[in-house]
This record gives structure tokens, C-alpha cells and sequence, in this order.
């Protein structure tokens, strides 16, 4: 039973700092075409400043590690988009009596809430073809997220967020 415990407990940490990415991307377009990125001069990621410029950072060193070169005139541009959000506590206990006997019934049930609610960030990867002006590869994280986090550990967040993101880019065919 102890043993059980500590699985349970396991998992429900685990579940907290889970990050799920949704992709989406034109199926005609061929990646390979594209070299050389940047970012849109008028984005507003509506992150922090500083987590903006630790999320440049990690992206950039990412597509550079892919061999995508930051460029004045680039192939591609490259808009984040990111807002914030209270979740519902969803775990909860029900707890039931019920009886009954011939032609009678009855039942009584009650919900409890276990646990807080929690922040969530929603960040959003726009990768825009400079030629075509169109869309052809999206992103679109969402992740736990605590406001008061230490600066390493809000580096180090953002840092697996890209890891995650980009594991599966550029789409294989």
C-alpha cells in the first residue's frame, strides 16, 4: 500500500510539468527549401522580457543546432504568440451511499475537489514563409507555469519547451 502511495504521488508530479505540443503544417511544402529565419520585427509574444529573450535564445540555438541560420533577409519569419491561464482543479474524490430493497432506492453522492488549480502558458510557434507571406508550420504548447520561479528554473523550462517543440521538426514525409 506504501508503495502505492508513492507511485500515485510519482505520477501526479510527473503530471504537473507535463508539456503537450500540437503541430500543425502545410503537407506540400518542402522544408528543405528553407535555410535562413527571423523574427517578425513587430512581434509581441506577450511573455515577459526577460522570458522573451531566454525563449529566443533556446529557439535559436535549437534551428542553429538544425543548421537554420539567423538571417537579415531570411526564407522564413518566425512569430510567438503566448497567454496565460487559470485551469480548474480536475482531480477529484466521489464518495456514494446508496441502498435499496424491493420497490425502494436511494442514493446520496458527493464530490470533493482535491487539489489547487494551476497556471497554464499557452505558447504558439508561427513559422511564415517570407516569399508567400502564408503560414506553412505551426506549433502550439501548453505547459504548467509558476509565476514566482526562479530565473534558472524559468530558463531551464523554456529551455525543455523548445527540446519538445522542435523534436519533430522539420516534419518528416
Amino acid at each position: 500500500m506504501k508503495n502505492l502511495i508513492y507511485i500515485v504521488f510519482s505520477f501526479l508530479l510527473i503530471s504537473c510539468n507535463t508539456i503537450r505540443v500540437d503541430y500543425d503544417y502545410d503537407r506540400a511544402t518542402n522544408f528543405s527549401n528553407y535555410t535562413t529565419y527571423n523574427y517578425f520585427s513587430d512581434i509581441e509574444s506577450g511573455l515577459s522580457e526577460l522570458d522573451e529573450k531566454r525563449l529566443v535564445k533556446a529557439l535559436d540555438s535549437t534551428l542553429q543546432a538544425k543548421g537554420y541560420l539567423l538571417a537579415e533577409e531570411p526564407d522564413f519569419f518566425i512569430n510567438i504568440l503566448s497567454s496565460e491561464f487559470r485551469t480548474a482543479s480536475s482531480n477529484n474524490v466521489g464518495i456514494g451511499v446508496g441502498g435499496g430493497g424491493g420497490n425502494v432506492g436511494g442514493g446520496v453522492s458527493v464530490g470533493l475537489p482535491i487539489g489547487n488549480s494551476g497556471w497554464q502558458r499557452q505558447i504558439q510557434f508561427d513559422f511564415v514563409d517570407s516569399q508567400k507571406d502564408a503560414l506553412y508550420w505551426q506549433a502550439v504548447t501548453e505547459s504548467g507555469f509558476r509565476d514566482n520561479a526562479s530565473p534558472s528554473v524559468r530558463e531551464e523550462r523554456l529551455q525543455a519547451l523548445i527540446v519538445k517543440v522542435f523534436k519533430k521538426f522539420p516534419p518528416e514525409k
